[in-house]
């Protein structure tokens, strides 16, 4: 499987909260400083602070906006939920309370081509999907397309990614994720990677090993940090975000293996709603053949992952070039 160069970044405060916690603990020595490298990413974009994206420069596409129902548009707002504990998909900026992110920019510029504003609203990743439709206009979260969330809710494919393992550097703990009975492992809450270690597990039972202790956080910052302290031995996330928390520490973690189980990752829509599923694949259509989600992927050095065909419910989610 193919394996992005660890990300870099510069002034971000995603996981100063593990460097800081590693100090406290006693663990890291001089040599790992609370900040990061200057060094550029693999896509050749050095990432400062990509919230600076203009939605103002993408216009309205009145064809596009028309396709909008109109109680989408009653306030101006499209209201978006997402796990704002995922850099560099989507986290707060270093104020705490504002948004920033690879998927904020996307649905700013969405919301723009459809003539609206983006409201991104901070939710737990496990709660975003069943509040779709209700509390939230649109899902966007670094959601895997899968047929079992399928039967829920519809997806506009806008991205690809796969999962990643990460362990404190040099693998003191000699973890094989081959066979991971009796270890203790940190995953997010409600993530395929968390069913992915529930699956291991059962393999595990039936094998008549020690189950794997799974410790399951609701944000991903406290997935790293299990990691950084020694509270687990390894963690598994979606690559792009593995590699930035990689990045984000300085040398205390590495990558445990190659990326593997590369999938399309979909805008969530209200299951059902024809109408609004085309107005997202069209509007993500137009920001790919403009080169404005190029641009925006490129901001953030992720531009490994991206694709070239929005589709509503892909029959095959596996990557696509």
């Amino acid at each position: 499987m193919r394996r992005s160069a660890p990300l870099s970044i510069k002034n971000n405060s995603y996981v100063k909260t593990a460097i800081a916690a590693l100090i406290a603990a006693g663990t890291l020595v001089g040599t790992a400083a609370c900040g990061t490298s200057d060094s550029s990413s693999s896509d050749g974009a050095s990432l400062t602070n990509s919230s600076k994206f203009d939605a103002s420069t993408v216009a309205k596409d009145e064809t596009i906006a028309a396709l909008v129902p109109e109680h989408y548009k009653a306030d101006g707002k499209l209201t978006v939920g997402m796990d704002t504990s995922y850099a560099p998909a989507e986290f707060l900026a270093e104020d705490g309370k504002t948004p920033e992110g690879y998927d904020v920019d996307l649905a700013k510029a969405i919301a723009a081509v459809m003539g609206l504003e983006a409201e991104p609203i901070t939710s737990k990743f496990d709660l975003i999907i069943p509040s779709v439709g209700s509390k939230f206009d649109l899902g966007i979260s670094s959601f895997t397309v899968s047929p079992e969330r399928m039967d829920a809710v519809d997806f506009v494919s806008y991205y690809q990614a796969g999962s990643l393992w990460a362990t404190r550097k040099g693998n003191p703990d000699h973890v094989n994720v081959d066979d991971l009975c009796g270890l203790t492992v940190a995953v997010q809450t409600g993530t395929t990677q968390e069913q992915e270690i529930a699956e291991k597990n059962q393999q595990c039972k039936a094998d008549g090993k020690k189950s794997i202790e799974v410790l399951s956080s609701a944000q991903q910052t406290d997935v790293t940090t299990n990691v950084t302290t020694g509270k687990a031995v390894a963690f598994y996330a979606d690559s792009p975000i593995a590699e930035y928390a990689i990045a984000q520490t300085d040398g205390v973690l590495e990558p445990l293996t190659d990326v593997a189980g590369i999938a399309q990752q979909g805008i969530v829509v209200k299951k059902g709603d024809t109408a609004m599923a085309q107005a997202v694949q069209q509007a993500v259509q137009k920001l790919m053949d403009d080169g404005t989600y190029e641009k925006i992927l490129d901001a953030w050095g992720v531009k490994s992952g991206q694709i070239t065909k929005a589709e509503i419910n892909p029959t095959d989610s596996s990557a696509k070039n």
